[in-house]
């Protein structure tokens, strides 16, 4: 089974930076995409930042500018750099990888979690 294990979080105040990691059990490029997502309390779970296999990205409006999503492919393991971060960014972030079937719905797997706590 595939595993993804997110470290990096933590209380931080704002304006500050964090860098969380997302280590990945195999190779990176077995799937289409690495992506964060964040989810704060009362809130739907939302994309933040998306990197495909073939080095698109794309960025959530919020984070665009502050945020970086990035690859160690010889550790596999996926980045977010976040910089001059503000309270609402305070949310539980979780690792995404995504593969696309031939047939069905992408198989999506996904990390247990950091939370990120911003300070004012």
């Amino acid at each position: 089974q595939v595993q993804l294990v997110e470290s990096g979080g933590g209380l931080v105040q704002a304006g500050g930076s964090l860098r969380l990691s997302c280590a990945v059990s195999g190779s990176i490029f077995s799937f289409n995409a690495m992506g964060w997502y964040r989810q704060a309390p009362g809130k739907q779970r939302e994309l933040v930042a998306e990197l495909t296999k073939g080095g698109t990205t794309n960025y959530e409006d919020s984070v665009r500018g502050r945020f970086t999503i990035s690859r160690d492919n010889a550790h596999n393991t996926v980045y977010l750099q976040m910089s001059h971060l503000s309270p609402e960014d305070t949310a539980v972030y979780y690792c995404n990888a995504r593969k696309i079937m031939s047939w069905g719905p992408p198989l999506d797997s996904w990390g247990q979690g950091t939370q990120v706590t911003v300070s004012s």
